[in-house]
């Protein structure tokens, strides 16, 4: 059996990401990372990206249109109204069948600041 490399991808401006995640800073490079084809075991996603145009939720929208879904999914975000939002659409993907049931799906808001 052959196995995978593991991936994990941390989608954050602020926060430095785990030793063990590609860190990213805005949701196009997130979306680039997860178009390659190479299997993500961890995706953790903040939705205020600096931007005003750009966001966490576009990174939702894209997997449940694309059909791309990493082992578990954490919402991170300390914007508690728009983490909930992208944590509600995922569970409604898993509702409507879109989202496998497989796909563990978290909402852990982080604090901006780390002590």
């Amino acid at each position: 059996m052959i196995e995978m490399e593991r991936r994990n991808i941390f989608l954050d401006d602020v926060r430095p990401g785990p030793e063990d995640h590609i860190l990213v800073k805005i949701a196009e490079e997130c979306i680039l990372l997860l178009e390659d084809d190479q299997h993500v075991s961890h995706l953790s996603l903040d939705h205020d990206l600096g931007s005003k145009k750009s966001n966490g939720f576009e990174v939702v929208l894209y997997l449940l249109e694309n059909n791309q879904y990493p082992d578990r999914i954490t919402i991170h975000s300390a914007n508690a109204a728009a983490g909930k939002k992208m944590y509600q659409h995922l569970l409604e993907g898993k509702r409507k069948g879109t989202l496998p049931e497989r796909v563990k799906v978290t909402l852990r808001p982080l604090p901006l600041t780390f002590s």
